[in-house]
């Protein structure tokens, strides 16, 4: 089966057509996409494919009620428009791609695949906030995780690189990029996550902050003259790494300023190592133990620093890396130390695969229930 994969991102829009063994077919980005009304440039693209068997979408958020990948149908697109306020960058863009894909595709069977889907198993205690169960409950609130898609992938390939199955293992996957979670698993479900109601909780971020006080929070808009909108704008665009280091955000900036010797830059570094190797501990206490961790990302395939400095920190839990192997590997190689009790695992990042994947067992499975469950 080939699978047009659609991922529209806030500005972008990704097409690439894919195998069930990787293999791209074809690929383009188009840039500054305007969303519904920019269809020629897609058209373009489809009217040059061959052998599109089914479309799968890329989708940030399926609120309560979508729990693994779905049909597109009506009733998925209004419940998604519904929810828009969850994911207020990306599920509106997504719906317009799947609105234009359709309209130039009409007969090929599209799915949805959601980047929450691979949380769906967290246990209450992990997934419940401490709130007034009443808000809980009417306004759908609980950890919902991201990155599912990408952690579903690196998951699985980083098990066949060690050689063992993925129930038999308990592994935490660190998705280190512009926007960064982790992910802990047990019995070959997700057992607990950092990002949770939005993708502004966890790790400390290019630009998004990570774990801040919500009282620091409240005390900004009660006294620090802050308005909500230059709250909501500094914690996702001015914060995180670009914040702390006054640089772009991107870590080969930050890493080019503590070169030479920028004091902000070191500790921008610094806070990122130590919110990433305190949460990584976190994720192993959930699920009892660490037999994978598990790199991915543009930051955990292509920085062997970041992975030196979590390592080493990480010694008491197992961990150790070679540091000849590390400086050279970017793409599902096993960095392990001699002697280490846990593995550590570099994989490159494959959210496409993944898609591909949940695509063809919806298409050829079966269409299911359009949602597995709500609440």
């Amino acid at each position: 089966m080939r699978v047009l994969v659609v991922n529209a991102g806030s500005s972008s829009l990704k097409l690439s057509l894919v195998s069930a063994d990787g293999s791209v077919h074809a690929a383009t980005t188009v840039e500054r996409w305007e969303g519904h009304g920019h269809r020629d440039p897609v058209k373009q693209f489809l009217d040059g494919l061959e052998g599109v068997d089914a479309v799968g979408h890329r989708v940030v958020h399926g609120g309560p009620r979508y729990r693994a990948a779905a049909r597109v149908d009506e009733e998925l697109l209004d419940y998604l428009e519904s929810i828009r306020d969850l994911a207020p960058l990306h599920n509106p863009r997504a719906v317009a791609g799947i609105r234009v894909v359709s309209e130039l595709s009409p007969d090929v069977p599209a799915v949805a695949c959601f980047d929450t889907s691979f949380h769906a198993t967290l246990p209450a205690e992990a997934s419940t906030y401490a709130l007034p169960k009443e808000w809980n409950a009417r306004f759908g609130l609980r950890r919902y995780g991201f990155h599912g898609l990408s952690h579903a992938y690196a998951v699985r390939q980083a098990a066949a690189v060690v050689g063992a199955a993925v129930p038999d293992l308990r592994i935490v996957s660190c998705h280190l990029g512009a926007g960064a979670s982790l992910a802990a698993v047990r019995d070959g479900i997700c057992r607990d996550t950092t990002m949770g109601f939005t993708p502004l909780a966890g790790l400390v971020m290019v630009t998004r902050s990570g774990d801040v006080d919500p009282g620091l929070l409240l005390w900004l808009l009660q006294h620090g003259g802050l308005s909500v909108g230059e709250l909501d704008e500094a914690l996702e665009n001015r914060s995180g790494l670009k914040g702390l280091s006054g640089t772009s955000g991107d870590l080969r900036d930050v890493l080019a300023g503590r070169a030479a010797g920028d004091p902000d830059c070191a500790l921008a570094l610094d806070v990122f190592v130590h919110q990433l190797c305190r949460e990584i501990a976190a994720m192993t206490a959930a699920v009892g133990g660490l037999d994978v961790l598990v790199m991915t990302g543009g930051i955990g395939e292509h920085n062997p620093l970041v992975r030196a400095l979590v390592a080493k920190r990480l010694s008491y839990l197992g961990v150790d890396i070679d540091p000849a192997v590390n400086e050279k590997a970017d793409a599902d190689a096993d960095i392990t130390g001699h002697g280490a009790a846990a593995c550590t695992v570099v994989v490159a990042a494959r959210e496409d695969v993944e898609i591909t994947r949940q695509v063809a067992e919806l298409v050829t499975g079966g269409a299911g229930p359009a949602h597995a469950g709500e609440g």
